[in-house]
């Protein structure tokens, strides 16, 4: 059986009605506000784990969550989906001169420059600071310092070398360690901060995503426990009744 956009919106409307179902009644904005957080990072994985089936169930999901909150939106009478396509459709050719307009783009980094222009002309964006402002603050903040660095390189503010980023970070743990001395709780957190936003911008000298690589080093620790919890129970041994010395050792052992 072949499903339309209509026959999606159709079904949310019947959910919603008087006669649907009472959880979905029950809903606004603020409560499935997360779940579209989820389901977003739920197809991210779907792709990650080339399930091509899964993914298409997962986009559906997220497919879901904006129909979901244009529904509400209509119900107290502030949008509805057509006002959602119309914004969508709207930016696209905008943000996209080089397509639907007489502008040169040959390459990819021009066609992106294209599109950072435009975006700032729609926002009304009037200084370099209202483009860092502009990132999303809900952002993983990970993903968000890398885009706020990406848009102060734009300017030219950035190491020219991966060198004086790498130092960054050595200089960073090094005001950490006396944050510890001084016994100041807020100046250590402030100082952590600083390390991680010094570490994101080694890495876009790396090339490396650092959602991806703390996400992958995350996988990483816990295959490696796993070994080590299963390596202690095949010897009698139960991971609790370890020392520190004797645990630090097997860990040792597992990373060989």
């Amino acid at each position: 059986m072949k499903y339309t956009m209509d026959d999606l919106l159709n079904i949310m409307i019947k959910l919603r009605s008087e006669n649907g179902c009472p959880w979905d009644r029950a809903q606004d904005h603020e409560s499935i506000k997360r779940s579209m957080i989820e389901e977003v990072y739920e197809a991210i994985e779907a792709l990650d784990n080339h399930n091509d089936k899964m993914f298409a169930n997962e986009l559906g999901d997220v497919l879901l969550q904006v129909v979901f909150h244009a529904r509400i939106a209509e119900e107290r009478g502030a949008f509805n989906f057509d006002n959602v396509l119309y914004e969508i459709c709207s930016k696209l050719i905008q943000r996209h001169p080089h397509v639907f307009e007489a502008v040169d783009a040959d390459d990819p980094d021009a066609a992106l420059d294209v599109w950072e222009k435009s975006k700032k002309k729609e926002k009304n964006l009037k200084s370099h600071t209202d483009a860092l402002k502009d990132v999303a603050s809900n952002l993983p903040a990970l993903i968000r310092a890398e885009k706020v660095q990406k848009k102060a390189k734009k300017v030219g503010f950035d190491w020219d070398s991966i060198d004086g980023a790498a130092e960054k970070v050595y200089e960073e743990l090094d005001e950490i360690k006396q944050a510890l001395k001084n016994n100041d709780q807020r100046e250590t957190e402030e100082e952590f901060g600083d390390l991680l936003f010094a570490a994101v911008n080694l890495g876009r000298f790396l090339n490396a995503d650092p959602e991806m690589s703390l996400t992958n080093a995350t996988n990483k620790f816990i295959k490696r426990f796993e070994k080590m919890e299963n390596t202690a129970r095949d010897r009698g041994l139960e991971l609790t009744d370890m020392s520190a010395d004797e645990l630090d050792a097997l860990w040792n052992e597992i990373k060989k």
